[in-house]
């Protein structure tokens, strides 16, 4: 049996997903998504335009008064159905994930869909738990309570690396604190957002709770940002658009959550476990093809194991399989488009006048020739201040380099405008508790890199944004606090009235 997903019979009637039903796009531009690892269109389908968004909206806004007036408990229901829903979607979710990102799919089945499950479940149960103050009398004759609402119509903004993943991390807060939502997927990979609203649906979502417009960035995109109706903008992607969604979000003063770009530090400490960290750094360098913002892009090694940690990592990489993403023997799958596999290659390229390529650094040959592929790259020799050391790739590329004592390491670390993740190597506990919190991040892993659980947040600094997703802590960001004070005295005339009656009996 063809194990591949067929798009095109599943979303025959179009690509858009408005109150309850797929529906076409109307803005006269036609959108083909290619299958990365063939180079082949796999699905083609109308974009949405401004007059879908503001259906969503619309929808979204109409669903608000019953989804945002439901219990904890009514909401929390719908979510287990929910997680249930998308497990029994759990086959088509990964074929679904690698045929539109070449993920392998080791990595749908193993990561993004039980993550995007365990997502569900968790919020699910979070649902009943939105925290707040508890009732006191802070004053002498008032007591005050502290409200936990949801914000209204979420206008989210996913990115093409990890589309399941992002329309989870982005659309389950959001429910679960009460908020009805307009997620527009990246255009080139709208799959898995589909097929997890159509789950939402499945389990009782209320219609309108969860619409889907698949458009481009510029139109559909900023309509969406800007849109008056739309509380709040939450979008994850690179700096440089973050900046831009910032910008439009403030015309109409809304909630703002950006998770951008980031440029991940992996520092290796001379009494660190060599095995472990070499391993570790091709690990995280290399998942869903480095196309992750929190991938280890930059290694920075003390100077006793650093040419034992180049010619382990080397070796390891030169181990790794690239392949068929529907094989399950294949490790390392394309980048999402030949395009981003040229803007690689080309970072790699000019990094060839100024560092060495320690391996891969082409495209390879042969039976793959036809897909986005790109080799697992390994370059050492860089300056810190080099575009290689200091620019976001998005791809296969470790970048090495050495450093003396501790104090430079963690200089180092720091020294990107990116704050959103990092790891530290070492086998002492003081150690790597200084570099806890002294490395500015969001998350900095203790000899291990990449790993993400429900439970607790993820979110960056500096240039990386703003704001948490997953996690209790998400409830911040999706939800507005609202302080409710009873009077308990009963008297008409309270004494402070006094500033503005004088001596008037």
């Amino acid at each position: 049996m063809d194990q591949r997903f067929d798009a095109t019979e599943r979303f025959a009637e179009g690509a858009q997903f408005i109150a309850g039903s797929l529906r076409s796009g109307s803005s006269g531009r036609t959108q083909d998504v290619v299958d990365p690892a063939t180079g082949e269109t796999v699905y083609s389908y109308e974009l949405a335009g401004e007059a879908e968004v503001d259906a969503a909206v619309e929808a979204a806004r109409r669903a608000f008064a019953d989804w945002g007036g439901a219990t904890p408990g009514e909401r929390s229901d719908t979510l287990h159905r929910f997680a249930a829903a998308l497990t029994e979607d759990a086959g088509d979710l990964a074929r679904a994930e690698s045929l539109n990102c070449g993920k392998p799919i080791k990595l749908s089945e193993e990561f993004d869909v039980p993550g995007s499950i365990d997502n569900a479940a968790f919020f699910a149960g979070a649902a009943r738990h939105l925290e707040g103050k508890a009732a006191g009398e802070y004053s002498a004759d008032h007591t005050s309570v502290i409200r936990r609402e949801p914000i209204g119509v979420v206008g989210s903004i996913a990115p093409w690396n990890y589309p399941l993943q992002m329309a989870a991390w982005k659309v389950l807060p959001a429910l679960a604190a009460g908020n009805t939502i307009v997620l527009k997927p990246a255009e080139i990979t709208p799959f898995t957002s589909l097929l997890f609203a159509q789950a939402a649906q499945r389990a009782g979502l209320p219609d309108g709770a969860l619409n889907i417009v698949s458009g481009a960035g510029r139109d559909a995109g900023e309509h969406l940002v800007g849109h008056p109706s739309v509380a709040m903008t939450s979008f994850t992607g690179s700096t440089a658009v973050g900046k831009r969604v910032a910008e439009i979000a403030t015309g109409t003063v809304k909630r703002l959550h950006l998770e951008l770009g980031g440029k991940a530090p992996f520092v290796v400490f001379d009494d660190a476990d060599l095995e472990a960290a070499v391993h570790g750094a091709v690990a995280g360098a290399l998942i869903n093809t480095g196309q992750d913002c929190t991938a280890a892009t930059r290694a920075y090694v003390q100077r006793p194991l650093y040419d034992a940690f180049v010619s382990g990592v080397a070796d390891l990489m030169a181990t790794v399989r690239l392949g068929d993403p529907f094989d399950p023997s294949t490790d390392l799958g394309p980048l999402i488009s030949h395009a981003q596999r040229d803007r690689v290659a080309g970072f790699v390229d000019r990094a060839r006048a100024y560092a060495t390529v320690v391996t891969g650094g082409e495209a390879p040959q042969g039976g793959l020739a036809k897909g986005a592929y790109y080799l697992p790259t390994l370059i050492a020799g860089a300056a810190q201040d080099s575009e290689i050391v200091q620019s976001e790739i998005f791809g296969p590329v470790l970048v090495v380099l050495p450093f003396d004592s501790d104090d430079e390491g963690i200089a180092l670390a720091n020294d990107t405008p990116y704050g959103l993740a990092a790891s530290a190597w070492s086998r002492d506990v003081y150690r790597t508790g200084r570099a806890t919190r002294e490395i500015n991040a969001g998350c900095v892993w203790v000899n291990d890199h990449i790993p993400i659980i429900s439970e607790m947040p993820h979110g960056g600094a500096k240039a990386s944004g703003f704001g948490k997703d997953m996690s209790a802590y998400s409830f911040e960001e999706y939800t507005q606090v609202k302080h409710v004070m009873y009077d308990n005295t009963a008297v008409a005339r309270k004494d402070w009235h006094r500033t503005i009656f004088g001596d008037r009996p």
